[in-house]
């Protein structure tokens, strides 16, 4: 049994060591030196390009090493026959609950302009409501969503979820499906989107959605947080959003193009927090743990988990 590992722009040596410490002596096979291609039978993947899949007839698993799959599904080499496996590993969920958080946070508690003040040398104290009048909507509701609304909740804030299907969570309100969407977004303030990138979900976070959030908050207006995936979101709308106050401010973590292009005008705006596609960075060691358990469940006749639905996108 050999399994190809390919992590693009990723330090493939950290994944190396971790894979060979978890399980020495695996054969680990690395592109373009796939020699003896009968041999492959799992793939571990971030973002392979198209020929990367050709002529790998005993593949049996594709394992997606972080939590999207957009990367693979978009892929018009993808064989049909094999399954996907995403991961959903406690590390990766803890990651970016802390994200969430941290960002939900500091826009609650205004961090950024009290940066601005103290940049200024400025001692001015700005008015803050409690965490409960503050009403936060994650778009997405799967592992990842589920948890960052949990602790999102644990803290005061008021919290509910939209989801393709309804969830039922204590404490969480939960919309589900396109009709209820108007009425999610109405009653948001700070709006954070963990969604996979679908082609219902392609663009969704455009001047439209902005437009339906909540507009008599607590706070100074409309707050987006997008930790989910880059084509979800229409930039050039996030722009016109603020410029207009449609928006009050953002986080970003993932953009159209990555990484964001230096011309961008998003790095400059001053209501605009930008991070590196790093809320919830795949920790090698914890992520091919998880992996090569699967594995070694398949190899028993087991079930996999955590398998993508191809048909839905995730």
């Amino acid at each position: 049994m050999a399994i190809f590992f390919h992590a693009e722009n990723w330090p493939v040596d950290i994944w190396l060591q971790a894979l060979r410490k978890l399980s020495p002596g695996l054969d680990i096979r690395l592109w373009p030196d796939l020699a003896g291609r009968d041999d492959i039978e799992y793939a571990l993947l971030w973002r392979p390009r198209r020929e990367m899949l050709l002529n790998l007839p005993n593949l049996k698993v594709i394992f997606s090493l972080g939590a999207g799959v957009d990367h693979l599904l978009g892929l018009d080499t993808l064989p049909p026959h094999v399954p996907v496996a995403r991961i959903t590993e406690p590390d990766l969920t803890s990651r970016m609950s802390e994200y969430i958080v941290l960002h939900v946070l500091g826009h609650h508690r205004r961090l950024r302009e009290y940066e601005a003040l103290a940049a200024r040398h400025e001692w001015r104290e700005l008015g803050q409501p409690a965490a409960r009048e503050v009403r936060v909507g994650i778009l997405g509701l799967g592992v990842l969503g589920l948890d960052a609304a949990k602790k999102l909740k644990m803290m005061g804030f008021q919290v509910a979820g939209w989801s393709r299907r309804a969830k039922d969570v204590e404490g969480i309100e939960s919309f589900a499906g396109m009709d209820n969407l108007d009425a999610f977004l109405a009653r948001t303030d700070i709006l954070v989107c963990l969604l996979p990138l679908t082609p219902e979900t392609a663009g969704i976070l455009d001047y439209d959605l902005f437009s339906r959030l909540a507009r008599d908050g607590a706070g100074k207006g409309p707050v987006l947080i997008n930790a989910g995936r880059g084509g979800c979101q229409v930039e050039r709308d996030i722009l016109r959003a603020l410029e207009d106050e449609t928006l009050f401010a953002a986080t970003l973590d993932v953009f159209e193009t990555e990484p964001l292009p230096q011309a961008s005008p998003l790095w400059a705006h001053e209501r605009v927090s930008i991070t590196p596609h790093n809320a919830a960075p795949s920790a090698p060691e914890a992520i091919c743990s998880r992996i090569l358990e699967q594995i070694r469940r398949f190899e028993a006749g087991k079930a996999l988990e955590d398998l993508v639905d191809i048909r839905q996108g995730y």
